[in-house]
């Protein structure tokens, strides 16, 4: 198994900030994509959509306010059902830091080698989003190749 792992810093004591942006719908609007739809709870499903190319579909495993958010993939990808997407966030030095990881992956097909730039990407409209209250979400979001 091969992991995709990132880390932000967002400036300021941010981490029921960046919680909120992981956890309501409003939240990963502002900063993954538009079109969201779910709930937010342990259990739960939310739904992410990615025009015109398709989505997926994530179980909130964990919720630890301020902490902690793990989501297991349940639809979407061939290469992502099974996944787990996790964040970890801790305030640090006038830092709030988060810790991703899209973990589980079978193999390091040509397909992770983009998600993982695409995650770049997002992690850094969640930074620009909590500290500014403008992100980059889909289908607004940055253009890494032919593969969107």
């Amino acid at each position: 198994m091969v992991d995709i792992l990132h880390r932000i810093g967002v400036k300021g004591s941010a981490s029921a900030e960046v919680f909120a942006a992981l956890t309501t719908t409003e939240g990963l609007a502002g900063w993954w994509t538009r079109d969201v739809s779910g709930g937010s709870g342990v259990g739960e499903v939310v739904a992410f959509r990615f025009p015109p190319v398709g989505g997926f579909d994530m179980r909130v495993l964990e919720s630890e306010p301020g902490r902690r958010v793990v989501w297991e993939v349940v639809d979407g990808p061939p290469e992502w059902v099974g996944t787990r997407v996790s964040w970890d966030v801790r305030e640090s030095d006038g830092w709030t830091v988060v810790l991703f990881a899209h973990s589980g992956w079978a193999e390091p097909v040509e397909f992770m080698h983009h998600c993982s730039t695409k995650w770049a990407t997002f992690l850094m409209s969640l930074k620009g989003f909590v500290e500014s209250g403008t992100g980059a979400p889909a289908p607004g979001d940055v253009v890494v190749s032919d593969w969107h």
